[in-house]
């Protein structure tokens, strides 16, 4: 291909008659002209293409458009290997903007190859060619290019040829995975010779994923081969998958991921040999796959801790023991020597974990070094620990906290924390109050631990405490709290006021600490109202009927809808407040409606159609006008729970399918899509909502291996999975 006729045809496409991820695709030719001309104008036009046309994995109109001008630019030798990785992933990617996943359609089953990766297939006779370049890093990425298209016919054949003369152990090993992805059973049985120490790591690391991709049965010689290539990640520095690039942690996922006990086996044999490898940078490699085993399994932690409890001394393993929380008790005397030493940073690292393995060990160390110590403290004070495990109560601690609230100058959240753990501590920490309410005037974030501390105490400190609550005008914090201590809600109303004629985020918090008062917050009816947006606020037309059997006509479709979700959320907000304040349905319902109407207006509106549901449900029988919109929710498994809650409230009891709603739930629940609404609908469904193998999925579902809740990184998510597992055993056995 002649580099002068790559850009045939630019300038005549209709380039403004397709979209990018930024809009119309005017800018694509200055783009292409840019990656022609070479140099670090190149350089820029390719991160822009990767941006605009490949959107983090996106594809859109303009992307399949492009594709064979940026085939003919790497045909011409201009850039081929960089081209050569967009068109790749282009390919790899799962679907237009908005459309099917590519392999899919609806209603199941296979379909033809969504447009994008349609036009990559359509030009490989172009690309083909490439896999005979001179050029060993030509020949991988054109393998990995092709092998992305998934086209057997005629990308197989040529990837066989390549594959009998290719002697470049790199592109042997790239070879073999595009293979794969074309025929998994000829590809492992390519691998199966290739598992030994005599052949090239690159090419070795390529067989144990092929044998893992077509599902063969992990053995000796993959677990030795892996043992031998550690450490793998600069082995798979030059891989084009970037999911495979810590190999390591990939091959654990996989072997979990299968869910059967002797592959979980395999893959705890392999972590715990690796972590107790002596060499810092294969435990590394290894601590990194550990730590993602203990979001994916529930039994690694037990597995693996016995060989991670040896490791106190690396940060990552402290980290990773202190997600564990106490089920990582075997590690706590280690960790108390190492909190125990001077150095301030790993010393630090360590009382975190101790402060989540065993608080009470945690809390005579952390006051004896209490302002040295910031992660620590972070974790006492609730960010990692989960709300209903409060830190326990430490005497020698409260004289440090004291001590630390009359410094002059607090490093970063120091503040904050300090309050937040006295708040936990309650009437415990009463000696404290003085501290507490000198600092007010300046830290008015204050006002609720000092409301915490004073308001099961004796009248003279509560006299004083609201005293000092009502130094500090404006503050919605200390209004609050100076309520909670007198019962006398003026100052808050007046506060929430203010708040209330402000931006959409101020008026969602004022509107939520209005709900919380109830009648007593009438007087703040008109400022919630004058507070909605022009969609939110009550038109002229009909209202639903209120009485104790509702009307069921839907209500009136006559007001302008915001476009923001903060925007919403507030509106959400303030029907909330109206409702607990007023009891009048008949305002609340249209906000209701209003909101329940972006439902299918994409991801962004999803949680707060969710909380529309919720508020949906408080009125009960109130908002049965609503019911056809809750059931529309059902169809989607974000919205699926807390439609089902609202539809229990709401509906008429007797007209429910309420095998539907459970399938609607469980559905949720097995898709990972919204886990705790799931398990709080199944729980209100009951074990009698269920079928016979709807209760068998169920089950299935608690007593698996693998995690309920995805992305368990942080401590609460793993024991969110915990509690999540207990509660639907509970409800499966009914």
């Amino acid at each position: 291909m002649d580099i002068a006729r790559a850009l045939d045809g630019l300038d005549a496409h209709p380039w403004a008659s397709v979209s990018h991820a930024y809009g119309p695709a005017e800018d694509l030719p200055g783009l292409l002209r840019a990656l022609v001309a070479g140099g670090e104008q190149a350089d820029e036009a390719l991160a822009e293409l990767y941006s605009c046309i490949l959107h983090q994995g996106s594809v859109y109109t303009a992307s399949a458009d492009a594709v064979p001008y940026l085939a003919r630019i790497a045909a011409a030798g201009c850039g081929t290997v960089e081209v050569l990785g967009l068109l790749g992933g282009l390919a790899e990617s799962e679907g237009e903007w908005g459309g099917a996943r590519d392999g899919e359609r609806e209603g199941g089953g296979e379909g033809p190859p969504a447009p994008v990766r349609a036009a990559v297939v359509g030009q490989l006779p172009l690309l083909l060619p490439l896999l005979a370049d001179g050029s060993a890093a030509v020949r991988q990425a054109t393998a990995w290019a092709v092998g992305q298209t998934r086209a057997v016919e005629p990308a197989l054949p040529a990837l066989r040829r390549r594959w009998a003369s290719e002697t470049d152990p790199v592109v042997r090993g790239e070879l073999l995975t595009a293979l794969g992805r074309l025929d998994r059973s000829a590809a492992a049985a390519e691998a199966g010779p290739l598992l030994g120490e005599d052949t090239p790591a690159p090419l070795r690391l390529a067989a144990v994923l092929a044998g893992l991709d077509a599902g063969e049965p992990w053995t000796g010689a993959h677990h030795a081969a892996v043992l031998a290539l550690l450490p793998a990640d600069p082995v798979a520095a030059d891989r084009y998958d970037l999911d495979r690039r810590e190999p390591l942690r990939a091959i654990t996922e996989e072997l979990l991921l299968r869910e059967t006990p002797a592959d979980r086996d395999a893959a705890y044999a392999l972590l715990d040999r690796a972590l107790r490898d002596e060499r810092p940078e294969v435990r590394a490699e290894a601590v990194w796959a550990a730590d993602h085993a203990c979001q994916l399994s529930g039994s690694a932690p037990r597995r693996l801790l016995p060989a991670l409890a040896r490791l106190v001394a690396v940060p990552d393993v402290v980290h990773l023991l202190g997600n564990l929380g106490p089920a990582a008790a075997e590690a706590a005397p280690a960790l108390a020597a190492r909190a125990a030493q001077a150095e301030d940073g790993p010393a630090d690292q360590a009382l975190a974990a101790l402060v989540l393995i065993a608080p009470r060990t945690a809390a005579p160390l952390l006051a004896r070094a209490l302002g040295r110590r910031p992660r620590a403290l972070e974790a006492a004070a609730g960010q990692r620990a989960p709300a209903d495990a409060p830190f326990p109560f430490d005497p020698e601690l409260l004289a440090a906290v004291r001590v630390r609230l009359t410094a002059e100058q607090l490093g970063g959240n120091e503040h904050h924390q300090l309050f937040r753990l006295v708040r936990q501590w309650g009437r415990a920490a009463a000696p404290a109050l003085p501290e507490l309410c000198a600092a007010l005037p300046h830290r008015p974030e204050a006002a609720d631990a000092v409301a915490a501390v004073a308001v099961d105490g004796p009248a003279a400190e509560r006299d004083r405490a609201a005293a000092a609550l009502r130094e500090v005008p404006g503050s919605v914090a200390a209004a609050r709290a100076l309520y909670d201590l007198t019962g006398d809600p003026e100052t808050l109303l007046g506060a929430l006021a203010d708040r209330l004629a402000a931006g959409p985020y101020a008026v969602a918090e004022a509107a939520r600490a209005a709900a919380g008062l109830g009648a007593e917050a009438l007087s703040l009816a008109p400022a919630l109202r004058a507070a909605l947006s022009a969609g939110g606020a009550p038109d002229t037309s009909p209202v639903p009927d209120t009485s104790p059997v509702p009307d069921t006509s839907p209500v009136p479709d006559t007001s302008p809808v915001p476009d923001t979700s903060p925007v919403l959320e507030a509106d959400l907000a303030v029907a909330d407040a109206l409702w607990r304040i007023t009891g009048d349905a008949a305002e609340v319902l249209p906000i209701l409606d209003g909101v329940l109407r972006r439902a299918d207006d994409g991801a962004w509106f999803d949680r707060t159609a969710v909380r529309a549901a919720r508020v949906a449900a408080l009125l009960g029988p109130a908002a049965r006008p609503l019911t056809a919109r809750l059931d529309g929710l059902l169809a989607d498994r974000v919205k699926a729970p807390a439609a089902v809650l609202a539809l229990l409230a709401v509906a008429d009891g007797a007209a429910l399918d309420r095998g539907r709603l459970a399938e609607a739930a469980l559905c949720a629940a097995e898709t990972e899509s919204d886990l705790r609404g799931a398990g709080e609908a199944l729980a209100a469904l009951g074990t009698t909502a269920l079928d016979d193998g709807q209760r068998r999925r169920l089950a299935g579902l608690a007593g698996r291996d693998r995690r309920i809740v995805g992305g368990c990184s942080a401590g609460a998510g793993i024991r969110d999975d915990e509690a999540l597992r207990a509660l639907l055993a509970a409800v499966a056995g009914g």
